[in-house]
């Protein structure tokens, strides 16, 4: 439990980040639907998959439901799901 090792700056910074993170993502799944739209260039899949991977899948989730984004995909439907229920595992054992 890093919760109990590291300073309270340290896990502050972590949160700070996360929330980055995850603001970024839901920025950037915004960004690709507008620009589906508009049929202009896009943002590859892989990018957004990497932005859920790296700890943004809350902001993922958030950004393809609420632009109503790649949610019929079933590498989005059912992985940026599946990557949430990981790092919320992951942050409970790590910090509580």
């Amino acid at each position: 439990m890093l919760v109990h090792i590291l300073p309270p700056l340290a896990i502050r910074v972590i949160y700070a980040v996360l929330i980055a993170i995850n603001v970024i993502a839901f920025v950037v799944y915004g960004v690709d639907k507008k620009r589906a739209i508009h049929d202009e260039w896009r943002i590859p899949e892989a990018t957004l998959l990497t932005l859920a991977a790296c700890f943004g899948s809350v902001g993922a989730l958030f950004g393809m439901y609420t632009f109503r984004h790649k949610t019929r995909k079933p590498k989005f439907a059912y992985g940026v799901p599946a990557l949430l229920v990981v790092h919320l595992a992951l942050f409970y054992w790590l910090f509580l």
